[in-house]
């Protein structure tokens, strides 16, 4: 079922804050590398749980993160770990947690040979889901077939955030995303 289609079976108390990230964030192309680093650290903790909790403690994870700046999370040490795992505001998940940090590391040296994490994945667009998904556990940590598939939806890069028939896709169109740019 397309997240379209699921907001219309969603709990009252539930759907403002999917409303908002739907209309506003899914399936919208991100520039700015800090931003496409907290899409994938959302979509790495959402695994197991539900999108509704993520959506939820997005705000103490952007505080908790120091605004997904990469750079800072990137010098994360045992203090920082530390934190975080004792922080309810975010997923306790020592796995995440440590997969956030590393690929921090892992886009400051994509930064540098290619310029931008953007610029990287523009580098490698289109490629098929199957094809993302093996360069992604190349690269990364914490990144299997569904937390790949959702990232690049969310942010652009492969179609199916939105169905033909909801009143954003023709937002989204507009906005260029890289799945329409092939």
């Amino acid at each position: 079922m397309s997240y379209c289609r699921a907001l219309y079976g969603m709990k009252e108390a539930d759907l403002m804050v999917h409303k908002i990230y739907h209309d506003q964030h899914y399936g919208f192309p991100i520039e700015q590398d800090d931003e496409l680093f907290c899409r994938l650290i959302l979509e790495i903790n959402q695994a197991g749980l539900s999108w509704t909790t993520i959506l939820k403690k997005q705000e103490s994870f952007r505080k908790a993160y120091h605004d997904f700046n990469i750079k800072k999370v990137a010098s994360y040490k045992e203090k920082d770990f530390t934190r975080l795992m004792n922080d309810a505001g975010v997923i306790r998940n020592r796995l995440k947690i440590n997969a956030a940090i590393e690929n921090a590391k892992t886009i400051l040296a994509i930064q540098k040979e290619y310029g931008s994490f953007k610029k990287w994945l523009d580098t490698h667009h289109p490629l098929s889901k199957a094809e993302w998904v093996k360069l992604f556990k190349k690269t990364f940590r914490f990144t299997g077939g569904e937390i790949v598939n959702e990232f690049l939806m969310s942010c652009g890069y492969l179609p199916g955030a939105h169905d033909e028939s909801c009143v954003v896709y023709k937002k989204v169109l507009k906005a260029r995303p890289a799945w329409k740019q092939k």
